[in-house]
């Protein structure tokens, strides 16, 4: 994974209720001064996520990617995401059938679907499509952080968020953001097992202002 720098695309805003500085602690932006508003008609509902997960994966980019813990409140911009497409996609858990650990991915759009990889590194996904359809959008960067493991560690996502619904009382939620100004398709990272068709499939999405500052890092 690469160091963390802010870039110009950062919008990131920490507004802290209590306790001591975090890393994450920056100057407020307007993605910031956004964040401080609570404003629920902001907040992404099930019908945005209700869509195929590659349309959703480009629309998340310049969202606001929003974890209330422990009394503070970071708000990052989404600024990288992969989309898996459904048991078809030979990239995604999907693909290996209906389990125990993929039965999140079969619930309602919106929900969040948070797994272990490596025994090491959480990784964030939301679910798309309609209740029964194995679709899911994995977060990969938001703010001045690139790489899933990394984000999810700076935000604190473990397996208590895995089956919760993307809403103000879980803790984690998406806001309407900015637009997102011009978009990079790639293939995804780490999914060569998949074949030849499914890893180069432009499924990745990067916002450009961001590119540079990204190289590739283990995906699912």
């Amino acid at each position: 994974m690469c160091g963390a720098r802010i870039s110009q695309v950062d919008r990131i805003a920490v507004l802290v209720t209590s306790g001591p500085a975090t890393p994450l602690m920056a100057s407020t932006t307007l993605a910031g001064q956004r964040a401080m508003q609570t404003d629920p008609s902001s907040i992404l509902d099930a019908a945005f996520f209700d869509r195929p997960a590659q349309i959703v994966a480009r629309d998340l980019l310049g969202r606001t990617l929003v974890r209330r813990f422990k009394g503070k409140r970071i708000a990052l911009t989404v600024t990288e995401t992969e989309a898996y497409l459904g048991s078809h996609d030979l990239a995604s858990h999907a693909a290996r059938g209906r389990t125990a650990r993929t039965e999140t991915m079969y619930g309602p759009p919106g929900t969040l679907y948070v797994y272990l990889v490596y025994g090491l590194h959480w990784m964030l996904n939301v679910v798309t499509e309609p209740v029964g359809y194995p679709a899911a959008v994995l977060i990969r960067g938001a703010g001045h952080l690139s790489g899933p493991g990394r984000l999810a560690s700076a935000i604190h996502i473990d397996a208590a968020l895995n089956g919760k619904h993307a809403a103000s009382h879980s803790g984690l939620w998406f806001e309407t953001g900015e637009e997102a100004g011009s978009v990079i398709a790639t293939p995804r990272i780490g999914v060569d097992y998949a074949g030849p068709r499914w890893s180069s499939r432009k499924l990745r999405f990067v916002l450009r202002n961001a590119y540079q500052d990204l190289r590739p890092v283990r995906g699912r």
